[in-house]
């Protein structure tokens, strides 16, 4: 796997867009690399986790920051008075075990964030489906996408409903495994 990137990050409340932008910028550069761990206070308390959305730009903002840089968030617990605002972000499944959020230290109103990273002989067998696309069909699948009638699907929906949309679906991913 080679060397493990570990990135500690505090984001105070209420940070302007332009220090957020250079901590996206700073973020692009360090996910080059696939063993990336990223830790940290980042203060987006109207993220919702469990299907990923938000209120406020600057949150919706880091989500998008986290999508183009392929992280995951793998804390599931709340860390300060119900809210997950300390994440642990990867970039690659398997690379930590163990996640947890729990106790604090006595000068802290968060908890203490424990997780294990994985290195060396520690294999975890993913549960993320990779895709050849070098089998792909893609004729059939520009012929599919053709048939979706676009307007109608779109209609009344905002911007950000729509991206949604037009991200492709894992049943039209499954052209892809045609022979």
């Amino acid at each position: 796997m080679g060397d493990v990137i570990v990135g500690v990050y505090y984001r105070p409340p209420d940070k302007e867009e332009e220090v957020d932008e250079a901590f996206y910028k700073q973020l692009k550069g360090a996910s080059q690399s696939q063993a990336l761990v990223l830790v940290g206070d980042i203060n987006h308390p109207d993220i919702t986790w469990e299907d990923h959305t938000a209120r406020h730009t600057q949150s919706k903002r880091f989500l998008q920051s986290i999508d183009d840089n392929f992280l995951m968030q793998v804390l599931e617990q709340p860390t300060r008075k119900g809210a997950l605002l300390d994440l642990v972000l990867i970039k690659k499944e398997g690379l930590v075990d163990d996640v947890k959020a729990g106790d604090t230290l006595s000068c802290s109103d968060h908890e203490m964030v424990e997780f294990r990273i994985l290195c060396g002989g520690s294999r975890v067998i993913s549960r993320i489906t990779t895709l050849d696309f070098r089998r792909a069909n893609f004729d059939l699948f520009k012929e599919l996408l053709g048939e979706i009638p676009w307007a109608r699907a779109l209609e009344g929906r905002g911007v950000q409903d729509a991206g949604r949309c037009l991200n492709i679906t894992s049943s039209m991913l499954r052209i892809s495994e045609s022979p």
